[in-house]
């Protein structure tokens, strides 16, 4: 419109309206901000709830009980049932000991005393372990 064209203003309309009143056919500025503002919000919200909901992965990502922990936040996530990602963040908080790692230990000394070979890549004499390392293995001299 042009600014000497004047909009008549009804008489029983106050004298002072709010600034986020708009006349006709104008950008409503207001509803455009708060648009913008919810939108962003939205995504923000978003990517905290999925931020968070990983919380229980990244606090058990070194411990044994990972995989655990990753299908029950999988689970939670899907299903919607918020015990499980309880469990998860539980479970990823616990230290659990290793008690594979010292078995495995003494079964590999008891094969190697009772000269039984190994798992795979683990040699079954000093010297074919030796070679594995890339040092040259040395014979002792024979007596005859």
């Amino acid at each position: 419109m042009s600014a000497s064209t004047t909009i008549p203003v009804n008489p029983l309309a106050p004298h002072v309206l709010p600034w986020f009143l708009t006349a006709p056919g104008d950008t409503d500025v207001l509803y455009v901000i708060t648009t913008l503002l919810v939108m962003l919000i939205v995504v923000l919200l978003g990517v905290g709830f999925f931020w968070l909901h990983s919380l229980p992965e990244r606090m058990g990502h070194r411990k044994l009980q990972f995989e655990v922990v990753a299908v029950l936040g999988l689970v939670s996530l899907f299903t919607h049932m918020h015990i499980f990602w309880i469990i998860g963040l539980v479970l990823a908080m616990i230290d659990l000991p290793d008690f594979i790692g010292p078995q495995r230990r003494i079964a590999r000394a008891v094969e190697k005393i009772a000269g039984i070979p190994g798992e795979a890549g683990q040699s079954e004499t000093p010297a074919a372990a030796a070679l594995d390392r890339g040092v040259p293995a040395t014979t002792p001299p024979e007596h005859g």
